[in-house]
């Protein structure tokens, strides 16, 4: 009877083992689903051809264009924002991405008035598209980690809106 009990015991715990395991492979496989729905150019691809680089990005659900990129060779997340003047970082990025302040000034954001600080940008990345010396702003008051890539940025390539398809080219002539 003990025996019995004992295997009684041990299919209960193993049936409960087995549920923790089934939560942990869903939760997981919803995150990444989720983070994609956020974030659907994880791996953006790119196009070479001759003296253009194209990089094809699909807007998110809620109508932006979100991409994985690279600030100095550092990894960050991109939202693509034609309405920013400078690419926009937040405070607390600065230190993983080893900026250096410049000129303290006011700048007006969605959010208000804010303070932010001029930086110089070596190279950002997106696919095989990289852009050099490019202006920033550091903003302390900015919520978390998407970086906003204005026109400080993209003035530097062209891009092409169609349905919900953006693509990025940059000369290299």
């Amino acid at each position: 009877m003990q025996d019995d009990a004992n295997i009684e015991g041990l299919g209960k715990g193993m049936t409960i083992i087995a549920w923790i395991i089934a939560i942990a492979l869903l939760t997981y496989f919803f995150a990444g689903v989720e983070e994609r729905q956020v974030n659907p150019n994880q791996s953006p691809s790119s196009e070479r051809l001759e003296n253009v680089i194209k990089v094809e990005l699909k807007r998110n659900r809620q109508g932006h264009y979100v991409t994985n990129g690279a600030i100095d060779d550092k990894a960050v997340v991109f939202l693509l924002d034609t309405g920013a003047t400078n690419v926009a970082i937040p405070g607390a990025l600065e230190s993983y991405l080893n900026l250096q302040r410049g000129q303290k000034y006011l700048v007006n954001t969605a959010n208000g008035t804010a303070v932010a600080y001029d930086t110089k940008i070596d190279s950002i990345s997106i696919g095989a598209i990289t852009l050099y010396n490019v202006r920033a702003t550091i903003n302390p008051s900015m919520e978390g980690e998407e970086i906003l890539l204005g026109m400080s940025a993209l003035k530097q390539i062209e891009f092409r809106q169609k349905g919900n398809h953006l693509t990025l080219i940059q000369d290299l002539r």
